[in-house]
């Protein structure tokens, strides 16, 4: 009989778990069609990139932008709508950029633009020899004595093997935020970094640097990557260091100005003390529109929210779409929630960032997640997620903003993950607008981002 009885607990649990499979999947499938059929967060988009452009912390764009998503979500109907204070930098690029290759009476013009945080040249520019590295270990086995006085050209390239173009560019990053900082250590007078992206166009791609209030500051710009090869080859041709660069940059660092993070808010049914927590970036770089950063994780978040108020879905924990302000140079925002929370004593369960582009979903990364919890999101959402290819679930990086929740030791980190092939070809680049955004790749991932917090909520997730 023991037996028996223990068969059909077995049986009646199976049968129980593949019911609440089968609802997971109607529902999920209900957002999928919100989000694709009825969404919202294209032409949310395109206002954001064609009526207030781009928007650099501190920038009166910047502010216009808060203006705008606090009046989106309050249109929208949620719970609580509300701004969260912060001070951030207020760097400006001033005039554009003027740079040239000098090699005797040869004059090459190469496009640049000034590296965030960078301060501009002397009024008439920047002229002196140059000299290449492609690390930051080569520039310190150089030393001072054939540093000093010239111009350091960091010109190392995305390595292609990475099928991840995020690894790549973390493997190169390291040339434009602390390539400046050592290179004045090494009394050079200015730098030049190969712009981070595979792609070889005419379009530099800025970021911000490494500099900090005690550091010695040069002047620092990205050069495009067809710049960057015309230079190396000129550099090649010569046995000494003869070849020149000019530059000239306008840039400088005001005093900090008041800005604010946008929270959106649904109320948990059950547990409105307990938070998950959907996000994106609201500032941009300033030589396009920011669409792809991070417009399209910005209004992805508030499609969350959107969607679960049309479907009347209501969740047991709050759900939270935060759009935060200063990732770019400075990371303010996210530092400035977390404060916050942490003050407020929240417990946050989870947070999701989308920073990685609006591109065709492919899955999530899971950071601070238990072992046992990896696997029962394997075991029991990747076969939910599969028809809409976000399937790609393992452990890794979250985002630069929720990282900061990281101190709070309650919630389990996450990143959306986007197809990367195109993203740094645009990336940080005058080639950041709102037409090379795709409407239904957008969609896509906001239908994503929603049927993942459904699961989140209705199942947990457990912590390390």
């Amino acid at each position: 009989m023991k037996t028996l009885k223990s068969i059909f607990l077995l049986v009646l649990f199976a049968c129980l778990g593949l019911v609440s499979q089968a609802q997971d999947s109607l529902i999920i499938r209900k957002i999928y069609d919100e989000a694709l059929v009825n969404g919202q967060a294209y032409e949310n988009l395109r206002y954001l990139c064609k009526q207030i452009g781009p928007r650099l912390s501190g920038s009166p764009q910047a502010q216009k932008s808060v203006e705008w998503g606090k009046d989106l979500m309050t249109k929208y109907g949620f719970d609580k709508v509300y701004l969260q204070e912060c001070m951030v930098p207020h760097w400006v690029r001033g005039e554009k950029e003027v740079a040239r290759i000098i090699d005797g009476k040869k004059i090459i013009n190469v496009p640049i633009s000034a590296l965030g945080m960078s301060p501009g040249t002397p009024k008439n520019g920047v002229q002196a020899k140059i000299i290449e590295v492609r690390s930051l270990d080569e520039l310190k086995e150089l030393g001072s004595k054939a540093v000093a006085g010239k111009i350091v050209f960091f010109n190392r390239s995305f390595d292609p093997r990475f099928i991840e173009t995020g690894n790549a560019y973390g493997t190169a990053g390291d040339q434009r935020f602390s390539g400046p900082v050592l290179a004045a250590k090494l009394g050079a007078v200015g730098v030049i970094v190969r712009s981070l992206t595979e792609s070889l166009d005419d379009y530099p791609h800025t970021g911000t640097t490494g500099f900090t209030d005690g550091d010695i500051k040069i002047p620092a710009a990205a050069i495009s990557t067809n710049g960057a090869n015309q230079l190396s080859a000129l550099l090649k041709q010569r046995k000494l260091p003869e070849v020149e660069f000019y530059f000239k940059q306008n840039c400088e660092l005001l005093p900090d100005v008041k800005s604010y993070n946008v929270v959106g808010e649904i109320t948990g049914s059950e547990k409105p003390n307990e938070f998950i927590t959907v996000g994106g970036h609201l500032d941009s770089w300033d030589l396009a529109e920011g669409a792809h950063d991070d417009g399209t994780g910005v209004v992805q978040a508030v499609e969350v929210l959107r969607i679960y108020k049309a479907l009347n879905i209501r969740p047991k924990h709050s759900v939270r779409a935060v759009m935060f302000m200063n990732e770019e140079n400075g990371g303010r925002g996210g530092a400035k929630y977390a404060d916050e929370a942490q003050a407020n004593k929240e417990i946050h369960i989870a947070a999701i960032e989308s920073d990685g582009g609006g591109f065709t979903p492919r899955g999530f990364t899971f950071q601070d997640i238990s072992k046992e919890g990896l696997v029962y999101v394997k075991e029991n959402w990747k076969q939910l997620l599969e028809p809409y290819l976000a399937d790609q679930l393992k452990a890794g990086g979250s985002g630069a903003d929720v990282a900061h929740l990281r101190k709070l030791n309650t919630a389990v980190l996450i990143g959306f993950r986007a197809d990367s092939q195109r993203y740094f070809d645009i990336h940080h680049s005058a080639k950041d607008v709102f037409e090379n955004v795709n409407k239904r790749e957008l969609a896509l991932g906001a239908g994503a981002m929603a049927a993942l917090v459904y699961l989140i909520d209705t199942q947990g997730i457990q912590r390390k």
